[in-house]
């Protein structure tokens, strides 16, 4: 038996998103994946999931997607450079991301509109985004 809060292969993800510090605080990481911000194969997850090596979950955290791979599972919030070692982002997420900060920061957003966006815009909008659902 193992005590509370120690390295173990049954981790729940909000508690491994917030050990991995991709949250501040635990509520925080489970209201994200209750709110649909957590992905794993392409469908929304549960808080008592668990994860596993080599699982793969998409984050969805402002403007930014960021796709990562589990390496390593922790109950337990340590510094950053031990949380970095617990998982490993795609090179394709980080070529998105740098790619659309590039655009925000260019001021090109693709998309103009006069308030609520209607349907051909929404669509453009997912169309930038990446989104096709």
């Amino acid at each position: 038996m193992t005590a509370k809060g120690e390295d173990d292969d049954k981790v729940r993800l909000d508690k491994w998103l917030w050990a991995a510090r991709f949250y501040k605080t635990r509520a925080l990481a489970k209201a994200a994946i209750e709110s649909g911000k957590v992905h794993c194969r392409g469908e929304r997850c549960k808080p008592g999931k668990e994860p596993r090596v080599g699982d793969s979950f998409v984050l969805r955290m402002g403007f930014d997607e960021k796709t990562v791979v589990v390496k390593a599972l922790s109950a337990v919030r340590r510094g950053a450079p031990e949380a970095q070692l617990l998982y490993e982002e795609t090179e394709d997420s980080i070529r998105r991301r740098e790619q659309a900060a590039q655009l925000r920061k260019a001021g090109a957003t693709g998309v103009t509109t006069d308030g609520r966006p209607n349907k051909k815009q929404r669509r453009q909008i997912h169309q930038l985004h990446g989104h096709f659902g």
